[in-house]
C-alpha cells in the first residue's frame, strides 16, 4: 500500500471512541490545530523538521479525513487520520506513510521501529483525541 504521493505504508493504528463521529472530528481538529502550530524546539533542531512543528495540513475532507505531512533529515512522511462511525460511537484511525532514504534514513527507521517510539507516539495521539471527544 502506498500513499497517493508514492510514500510507502509504514503502519496503522485505531482506537474506538464513545463519542459521535462529529464530536470525534471536532476533537481531532482541535488536536491537529495544536499539533501543527506548536514548535518542538529540541526535535526541530535535532531532526531539522519542516515545518518546524513537524506537521502541516495538506488535505482535509471534513468530517472524515485529514492528512498531515512533514519531513526531516531522515524521513519524509504523511499521517492520515480517519474518523468512521462505529456502533454507538466512532473509530479514529491513524495511518502512516514514510520514506527513509539513504543509510542514515534506514538506520533512523530501524531505531524508530525497534524502540516502539513511533507506535507509542501514535497511540498517544489517538488517546488524546478520543479522550477529548468523550469528555
Amino acid at each position: 500500500m502506498t500513499a497517493p504521493d508514492g510514500l510507502p505504508f509504514l503502519d496503522a493504528y485505531a482506537r474506538g471512541a464513545a463519542a459521535t463521529p462529529d464530536r470525534t472530528w471536532a476533537a481531532l481538529e482541535q488536536y491537529v490545530e495544536r499539533l501543527t502550530t506548536s514548535s518542538h524546539r529540541v526535535l526541530s533542531r535535532v531532526l531539522g523538521t519542516v515545518p518546524r512543528s513537524g506537521f502541516e495540513i495538506i488535505a482535509s475532507s471534513p468530517p472524515s479525513e485529514i492528512v498531515l505531512a512533514g519531513r526531516h533529515r531522515f524521513s519524509t512522511y504523511r499521517l492520515v487520520f480517519r474518523v468512521e462511525p462505529e456502533d454507538d460511537g466512532s473509530r479514529l484511525h491513524a495511518i502512516t506513510y514514510a520514506a527513509f532514504p539513504g543509510l542514515h534514513g534506514r538506520a533512523y527507521r530501524t531505531m524508530l521501529m525497534l524502540s516502539t517510539g513511533h507506535r507509542r507516539a501514535t497511540e498517544h495521539m489517538l488517546r488524546a483525541v478520543t479522550r477529548r471527544a468523550e469528555s
